[in-house]
């Protein structure tokens, strides 16, 4: 079973305190809830979190769906994209099964960021161990004013911000990320095969703006 893994990359830190962090949990509980609702993302979809505050640990290692437990969200610290990164990629490199001559390995992974600010340690370093990883694609959201979208846009083309950090735009972004984990998971079930191309994506609602 070739599986389809999600790494999402969360920004738990300071500035994401009260509304944003609960905004942030919600649409995690939300997103698995429909996923288990489509045949498709339940039977290929694995999901991983990764947290990144003033360190970054993955909060969640890669899961089914079924058996995806969220965990509880603090807001604390500063904004270690840097480290974010480095550790998604280690952790691509040690769960994501590989094509070897035997067998065909897992589809590339998905990869959602979302962070609310800059980066306060050297996201250079973690950028280049990031990009060392085969991904089928990146999508980093901006979520509310103090993110820096020229950051993002050097950790991949797929940027959207939304205006405000507020319930109602982050529950709009986990929708969109619910919906494209859906797709890419009926496409290679139904194909066999990867898309790379963002533009395949379901169009994002109004509440997110794609940064060009």
């Amino acid at each position: 079973m070739r599986r389809l893994p999600v790494y999402l990359l969360l920004d738990t830190s300071g500035s994401m305190t009260g509304e944003p962090i609960e905004a942030v949990k919600n649409g995690v509980q939300m997103m698995i809830s429909s996923l288990r609702q489509n045949p498709q993302a339940i039977e290929t979809a694995f999901l991983s979190v990764i947290t990144f505050d003033s360190t970054a640990q993955q909060i969640i290692p890669l899961t089914d769906l079924a058996s995806f437990q969220m965990v509880d969200l603090k807001a604390t610290g500063v904004t270690a994209l840097g480290d974010a990164l480095k550790l998604t990629a280690q952790k691509i490199e040690t769960e994501v099964a590989k094509t070897t001559t035997e067998q065909k390995g897992d589809w590339k992974p998905l990869v959602f960021i979302m962070t609310d600010g800059i980066p306060t340690d050297n996201w250079e370093n973690g950028l280049a161990e990031f990009k060392k990883v085969k991904t089928a694609f990146t999508v980093a959201c901006a979520a509310g004013g103090g993110a820096d979208t020229n950051v993002l846009k050097q950790i991949t083309d797929t940027v959207v911000s939304l205006e405000n950090a507020d319930s109602a735009s982050i529950g709009k972004f986990f929708q969109w990320v619910t919906a494209s984990i859906g797709v890419t998971s009926t496409k290679i079930e139904d194909l066999g095969r990867e898309f790379t191309n963002v533009k395949e994506l379901p169009p994002p609602p109004s509440e997110l703006n794609i940064v060009v």
